[in-house]
Order: structure tokens, then C-alpha cells, then sequence
């Protein structure tokens, strides 16, 4: 494909395809000749590398709104480069279907040649540059369930306000079923939680290990902070339903289910933030892992005991595609993450 300076052939043969086999991807050289090939050479001067990362954006978020807010610009700038793409291909490239932008057959067909030179391009990039944290102005998407959000994140944006001013983090938010994918597109830099199901392409290092702890309001008539089981058993229970998340307090909520009185349990709510709201004004306990009860407990005035039913230890690890193994500012970030949470951080909570 044509870049505004050169063209198509110049482009394959001295900037991405001898890359490109640097990195021993010779199937995606292949692609990337062939699509270079197709197009037309006509216009090159409208085709520049912008163009190209604006069609891949677009094609993964299917909105000009937030593909303009991913690629820091405003949306009137994002239209008119639309409007080179389709003047250049002959094609509309992406028409309105509902509330969204969907790809024609012709951008359909591009996606794949596009995403390969601007993968090549990046890699050339990262073997010149060094990523500067101290005047960078990256977004990082940060993938973690809710519990992740208040134990991890606050510590880190405060070393980034120190470190890294200009650096912001993400907390997004995709289907885990869709986290593999958006690992290997870029759309997520890093996971952070227990997810056995990544491997296929995936880096991973762990962080730290935990328990499971119970909270329950301070001064609670039958529970002190080391509770016999008997006693714990016979108290009303709220449970926290995170089924489908890939969250490790799955394993921990069947077994209490297993072993808790149906009776006892009085409520199930979706997130830990809740349970311990309810369990604040009543005597009921709610159990979750134990760095989060801790952070719970200090900042709603309550306690965190230990609790008397055993349950499985749990692993929280960072997780990246290989792709983005070398990249400067994901090795950055993860070097934070492992600098706080990691081996040698002893926390209440953590093993």
C-alpha cells in the first residue's frame, strides 16, 4: 500500500518488508506485497500513514465519535481524512448502519494489509525510540474486573501523577471472551487479574498471590476478628455474584454456596463495593479477596477478619500479547505494575 512519500513498490522493498522479515513474519510480507500490489497508484500523494491508522481505528471501533477520541483529534478532521480514503479507494469504505459505522466488501478486504504495515511501521518505530514516561501523553488501556479498579489503580495513578503527568490510564471494559482479541489488537495493553484461559500469544507475570477475607461492621455482636466456623456458618451471609467475569472469587462463591445454609444467604449483589455497603448496616458478612476487603474496610470504617471456611488461594498476574512484548511504553507500564504489586510488596491481603 502506498505511503504519501513513495511509492507502493519503494514503500514494501525499503521500509516494511525487510522489517518485516527481520521480525521473521514472512506470511504477513506476503500479504502486505500482495496488497501493495491491488491498489492503485494513482493519488499517492492523499495516502499517508495518518490515512491508514485513521481506516484502522475506524474498522475497530465502528464510530467516528470514538475513533476520534482514540486517536486524540477532533471529528471534523477524522471526516475529511475519511473522505481522502474514499475518494482514493473509489469506495464509501464504511456506510451508517444504525447507530454504527460498518465496513464495505472493500474494507473488508483491506483490513488485514492495513493492520500488517501499520504493525510493521510500529516495530520499525520501537527499534529507534525510547519511551520518555516523564513527557509522554499515552493512554493506556488497563483490562481488570472492578475489584482491580480499587485495589491496583489508585497507587498507580499516583505514581504516574508523580512519574508521569501527562500519562493517563483506562480502565476498559470488553467481553472476556473478547479479551484475547483485543489483547493481540492493541485495543487493551494489559490484563490485569487471573485469566488461565489467555496463553495462545500471551505473555504473562505474576504479581502477587492472595486470600479470601470477610467483612463485616465494627462493632458486630457475635464476630471478633478471628471468628470460629460455627459462629461464622450461623451469621446471614451476602454473596457476590461475578459469574462470567473471570474473576477468582468464582471458585471461592461455589464453595460457600456448598457450604453456607441457603437460609443464611440473604442477598447476592454484582460487585464487592455493595456487599460491603450492605454488610456495613446490618450484622450480615460478606466474604471477597482479601486485598479488596482491606481497602474496603479502611475506607468505610468497618473490619476485615479472617475467614474460618477454607477456600483457594488465588494468583493475580499482568498479561500482554507478544506482539507488544518490545514495546517501550507497554514494558514501562508493566515494569510499574511489578515495581507496586509485585514479588517483595508485602500487603495485607496478599500472600
Amino acid at each position: 500500500m502506498s505511503i504519501a512519500v513513495s511509492s507502493p513498490s519503494e514503500v514494501a522493498t525499503l521500509v516494511v518488508l525487510p522489517h518485516l522479515l527481520q521480525y521473521g513474519i514472512r506470511q504477513q510480507r506476503t500479504t502486505a506485497w500482495t496488497a501493495m500490489k491491488s491498489i492503485p497508484r494513482k493519488n499517492s500523494e492523499e495516502l499517508d500513514l495518518h490515512a491508514l491508522r485513521v481506516f484502522d481505528t475506524l474498522f475497530r471501533e465502528r464510530s467516528l465519535t470514538r475513533a476520534a477520541e482514540v486517536l486524540n483529534t477532533q471529528q471534523p478532521a477524522l471526516s475529511k481524512t475519511l473522505a481522502r480514503l474514499r475518494r482514493y479507494f473509489d469506495d464509501a469504505l464504511f456506510v451508517r448502519v444504525s447507530l454504527h459505522m460498518e465496513p464495505t466488501a472493500k474494507a473488508l478486504q483491506l483490513e488485514e494489509p492495513v493492520r500488517v504495515l501499520l504493525e510493521g511501521m510500529r516495530q520499525l518505530g520501537n527499534e529507534r525510540s525510547r519511551f520518555n514516561a516523564a513527557e509522554s501523553k499515552r493512554t493506556f488501556n488497563v483490562f481488570t474486573t472492578d475489584a482491580g479498579v480499587i485495589v491496583l489503580l489508585p497507587e498507580i495513578i499516583e505514581r504516574l501523577i508523580s512519574e508521569a503527568p501527562g500519562v493517563r490510564l483506562r480502565a476498559a471494559q470488553v467481553g472476556l471472551s473478547d479479551l484475547h482479541a483485543a489483547l493481540e489488537t492493541g485495543d487493551i495493553d494489559l490484563a490485569i487479574g487471573e485469566f488461565p484461559q489467555l496463553v495462545r500469544g500471551i505473555r504473562r507475570q505474576k504479581l502477587f498471590s492472595g486470600r479470601h477475607m470477610s467483612i463485616l461492621r465494627k462493632d458486630h455482636p457475635r464476630l471478633g476478628v478471628d471468628p470460629e466456623r460455627s459462629d461464622f456458618v450461623a451469621e446471614q451471609h451476602i454473596f457476590i455474584t461475578v459469574s462470567g467475569t473471570g474473576h477468582p472469587h468464582q471458585v471461592a462463591e461455589r464453595l460457600l454456596e456448598e457450604q453456607l445454609p441457603p437460609n443464611n444467604v440473604i442477598a447476592h449483589v454484582p460487585s464487592f463495593t455493595a456487599a460491603a455497603i450492605l454488610a456495613k448496616h446490618t450484622d450480615a458478612v460478606a466474604t471477597m479477596p482479601g486485598p479488596i476487603a482491606v481497602v474496603l474496610a479502611n475506607d468505610l470504617n468497618m473490619q476485615s477478619v479472617s475467614t474460618p471456611i477454607e477456600l483457594p488461594a488465588f494468583e493475580i498476574s499482568q498479561y500482554w500479547h507478544e506482539r507488544f512484548d518490545r514495546d517501550p511504553g507497554n514494558q514501562w507500564l508493566r515494569l510499574v505494575f511489578n515495581a507496586q504489586f509485585g514479588s517483595g510488596k508485602k500487603q495485607q491481603g496478599h500472600d
